[in-house]
């Protein structure tokens, strides 16, 4: 009872401290397996299969082979004994003349010969009389006695009988302990001149039976797997060393990738991976390159856009609040009231374009800007537009070009859109003429398309710069010298509103001459329009 309590309290005790420590563990345990390792492990596999699967090959080859070349040339010697023996030995009548059996001269020096052809090429050969009984042995071993029926029932014998030769691997019906390669021949006698009507003309008359080991059989396997395996085993170490690094060289811009990855999770966006190969992984590593140049474009515009938008929003909200407090705390006299108001009103104006234009971009991004077709004068709001920036227009003493050469035009489209279009164009190029210089524009009517040209004089936009344009926030003129109220959204806008009309933009510039923007719209809409 006291050990079953001891038992139990050790038990008890034993539990307390594995919960006490297994609370500290990890619920699951995740294994993280390199791709290095599991690519090297799976090649090592392939290499070694490979290998293995040729050596079993090879082997099955060279075995196959050496026996058919060990019983081709068992059969050559055999037959030469066959010969020799038949010329050695003579038939005689035995039991009143009813058998025939076989009967040599000189025994003697027959034995010695076939000793010495046994002890030479390693053989052992039995000679038989047609029943079976043994006429003559040497074994290569040098033994010479063997049981006289022993043979007389021996299922080789029988064949060689039936079908004039037996050659295979085998104990010759338990005779020898292991197989030895096996080959017997009948005795093929014909009568001479003396025996002329005491026999047929042929007979078979014995049989004789040649046999040797299988050591040189297994000496070569063995050898030919010793160099095999020698050779698998340095082909497997150059192997695992060439599989190893390349293996570590195709990873190794993976690694730099995954590094890479963290570090644009931290918000740096500065690093880059090798581009040395030219393949997938190569290919890869240059994509990778370009996605961390938009992402740090990206930031950059971010950064660009968030310090836009403060300096936007705090530059009139400061104006607004001044002016006010001067109006309320009485700074600013009764008759400045109207001055200063008109310039808080600009100022709330500005900040209403700037809000309708963030919404504008809103809606963009979510596909929710809508297009309301319907037929409408484009130089009729072209006309109007103009007349809104008189003032920018005539302080600047910009000469306007080409409206007198244009002809009311019909389109199909958004009017309320396009008049923002048209606005946000003769706004930049307001803006970034050059002091009495000038403004140009075009309409072109086509069968399909409507053209619009804007162009005008000014320092112009460099090569660079003009693919970049359209961009969000982007803005050419980083000083803010010319650009004071832009947020770099005025051409983005524009291009997104035309491609909602099936339409497309472009730019051309020379730089330090002219800017001219060029976009067309399709007469007949499509049902679904393109997205920006």
């Amino acid at each position: 009872m006291r050990l079953k309590n001891n038992i139990s309290g050790v038990k008890g005790f034993l539990h307390r401290k594995w919960k006490k420590v297994s609370s500290f563990l990890p619920t699951r345990v995740y294994y993280k397996q390199s791709l290095f390792i599991k690519y090297l492990s799976v090649s090592l596999i392939i290499v070694f299969l490979s290998f293995l699967t040729l050596g079993v090959i090879l082997t099955l080859v060279l075995s196959n082979y050496w026996t058919n070349q060990q019983i081709i040339a068992l059969e050559q010697k055999t037959q030469s004994l066959a010969e020799y023996t038949v010329k050695r030995f003579s038939l005689r009548t035995v039991g009143g003349g009813k058998n025939i059996t076989l009967s040599v001269a000189d025994p003697v020096s027959f034995q010695e010969a076939i000793d010495a052809m046994a002890t030479t090429d390693n053989l052992d050969i039995i000679i038989l009389d047609y029943d079976g009984k043994v006429k003559s042995t040497s074994f290569s071993s040098g033994e010479r006695t063997i049981h006289a029926n022993s043979f007389t029932r021996n299922s080789v014998v029988k064949q060689s009988h039936e079908t004039g030769k037996f050659s295979s691997k085998g104990t010759l019906d338990g005779f020898y302990k292991s197989d030895r390669y096996i080959v017997a021949l009948p005795l093929y006698f014909r009568q001479n001149e003396n025996d002329v009507g005491k026999y047929p003309l042929e007979i078979n008359a014995g049989a004789i039976i040649v046999s040797t080991d299988n050591d040189s059989m297994s000496n070569i396997t063995e050898m030919v797997s010793r160099w095999f395996i020698l050779s698998a085993v340095v082909a497997l170490s150059f192997s695992i060393l060439a599989i190893s690094i390349f293996s570590y060289n195709m990873v190794k811009p993976l690694k730099q990738m995954a590094q890479a990855a963290k570090q644009f999770g931290k918000g740096d966006f500065s690093v880059r991976v090798n581009e040395s190969t030219n393949d997938e992984i190569g290919e890869l590593a240059v994509s990778f390159n370009n996605m961390a140049e938009s992402l740090s474009s990206s930031e950059i515009t971010r950064k660009s856009f968030i310090a836009n938008v403060s300096h936007e929003l705090k530059t009139p909200m400061t104006t607004i609040s001044g002016f006010i407090d001067g109006i309320l705390d009485g700074t600013i006299p009764a008759e400045k009231h109207s001055y200063y108001l008109n310039i808080v009103s600009n100022e709330v104006k500005r900040l209403s374009r700037l809000v309708h234009s963030m919404l504008n971009l809103s809606r963009i991004d979510n596909g929710e800007l809508k297009v309301n077709f319907q037929n409408f004068d484009l130089f009729n709001t072209l006309v109007t537009i103009v007349i809104t920036f008189e003032q920018e227009i005539d302080k600047k003493n910009i000469e306007i070009r080409g409206l007198d050469s244009i002809n009311p035009v019909n389109v199909y489209g958004d009017k309320d859109l396009l008049h923002q279009v048209i606005y946000n164009l003769i706004e930049n190029a307001v803006k970034f003429t050059d002091e009495n210089g000038y403004i140009e524009f075009e309409i072109e009517e086509h069968s399909s398309r409507v053209i619009f040209r804007v162009k005008n004089s000014g320092q112009g936009i460099k090569k660079s710069e003009i693919p970049l344009v359209f961009d969000r926030f982007y803005k050419t003129d980083k000083s803010r010298s010319k650009d004071k109220k832009g947020l770099g959204l005025g051409l983005y806008l524009v291009r997104s509103i035309i491609r909602k009309h099936g339409g497309e933009i472009n730019a051309q510039s020379e730089y330090g001459e002219y800017t001219q923007f060029e976009f067309y719209i399709p007469k007949k809409q499509e049902k679904k329009m393109n997205n920006p």
